[in-house]
């Protein structure tokens, strides 16, 4: 089975928990951790790897490599986060080509203005409903493989309104988007009531110290939701924890008892399913 008929598989049976990965390594974390999907955070891409502001400045060729390397280290299927397609309708319709080239099972789309801002941020503004539905429909006709899923992201809740969001997101559906990612829902009854008006799969975005409440996956998957992602909790608890030891490091000039709070060698050797002993190239020789 593809990536991509996997993850509709997984949707159509349950709701989907999908952690974040800034790069393949984590990515790779959250597969032996046992989860079936990993979400590719535009974020996490452009603050882990680039030491950038989540403001779309990443290309759609940085964007493409980075996922892609994240996809293929893994079973299990990806979703990334596409910004705002990365230009126009035209290129909009490119990103869909070369994200599903590189492995991806899907992507978001969101009808923000460029330059975009994070989700849940002031100051965000959208572009017309029917310029997003034009881009959507771009999107849906580029794709080869019927099954990568194209999910359409509205930030209308806080530039318009609920009921902005509600109509923005009907009409994203009736351009063709196969789910919805209604970004920055503030109150649990918002959920649940975007839930009963919207009838397509839905996203849910749990990202820490946002406009929206932290409710538990149970909760989300009742309330009728088949995708959550958590985009930026692993990054966050790495960087926290790496703050700690670098400012432990300058002040004892040692690392000695941080030694049982690391990966080992031997442990991240097998995450990365690579055996010393063995020829170096065994596996990844072209026949």
């Amino acid at each position: 089975m593809t990536k991509t008929a996997r993850l509709r598989e997984l949707m159509a049976e349950d709701c989907v928990a999908m952690p974040g990965a800034p790069n393949a390594s984590i990515a790779r974390q959250i597969e032996r951790a046992g989860f079936d999907a990993v979400y590719v955070s535009g974020a996490g891409l452009a603050n882990c790897t680039a030491g950038l502001p989540d403001i779309g400045l990443l290309t759609l060729s940085e964007v493409v490599l980075l996922a892609g390397f994240i996809a293929k280290a893994v079973k299990i299927p990806a979703i990334v986060d596409a910004d705002t397609g990365f230009g126009g309708v035209e290129n909009a319709a490119r990103a869909i080509y070369e994200l599903e080239a590189a492995g991806l099972a899907g992507c978001h789309l969101e009808d923000q203005e460029f330059p975009k801002r994070c989700g849940h941020l002031a100051g965000k503004s959208l572009i017309a409903s029917a310029d997003m539905e034009e881009k959507i429909r771009a999107a849906v006709g580029a794709r080869r493989d019927p099954n990568f899923l194209v999910i359409a992201r509205t930030d209308a809740r806080a530039v318009e309104d609920f009921a902005g969001a509600v109509k923005r997101a009907r009409a994203y559906v009736a351009a063709g988007a196969d789910a919805i990612f209604p970004e920055a829902l503030q109150t649990k009854e918002e959920f649940r009531e975007f839930a009963r008006a919207i009838d397509v799969p839905l996203l849910a975005n749990m990202t820490e110290f946002g406009k929206s409440p932290l409710l538990p996956f149970e909760e989300l998957r009742d309330l009728g939701y088949r995708m959550v992602i958590f985009p930026q909790s692993a990054f966050r608890v790495s960087m926290k924890a790496v703050e700690e030891f670098l400012r432990d490091l300058k002040k004892r000039s040692s690392q000695v008892d941080w030694l049982e709070k690391m990966q080992t060698r031997a442990e991240l050797y097998e995450l990365l399913d690579y055996d010393p002993a063995q020829d170096p190239w065994e596996g990844y020789r072209v026949l």
